[in-house]
């Protein structure tokens, strides 16, 4: 079986204010929305942001607050982007989960909730190449 995740679907309270967060903090554009979800063309897959309520309805769910324990993580090709990218996320509705510092492990990250509660990762890892299509290929 081929290794690979076609779409990471997150469901918001707000599609507006999640619209806002990407736009306004990463600068991305939904390929596709509508009243219920935004699609965005990420390299190579998709990232849904789904009304919460009628994302638990696709699911056969009852619909939950907050977060499972997950992060999505955004990687940066230098250590000076990690901060100011943390910091326009949170002009844009964010809100700091941990300050930028270096783990034990080397490079540097820090997390941004966006407003649904959902864990970002702003992280340099100097290991890890990104190419000019912002694929990450894993490295040690």
């Amino acid at each position: 079986m081929q290794q690979q995740i076609a779409v990471i679907t997150l469901g918001s309270a707000d599609l507006a204010q999640s619209q806002k967060f990407l736009a306004e903090g990463f600068g991305w554009q939904p390929v596709f929305q509508n009243e219920q979800i935004l699609f965005y063309q990420m390299n190579g897959f998709l990232l849904g942001i789904f009304k919460r309520e009628a994302m638990a309805e696709d699911m056969g769910q009852t619909p939950q607050a907050g977060p499972a324990a997950m992060a999505l993580a955004h990687n940066v090709a230098t250590e000076a982007e990690v901060a100011p990218l943390m910091e326009r996320l949170v002009r844009a509705g964010g809100r700091v989960l941990r300050p930028a510092d270096a783990p034990p492990h080397g490079g540097f990250r820090g997390y941004v909730a966006d407003p649904d509660g959902h864990a970002w990762e702003i992280a340099w890892n100097p290991a890890w190449q990104i190419d000019a299509e912002g694929h990450v290929t894993f490295g040690l």
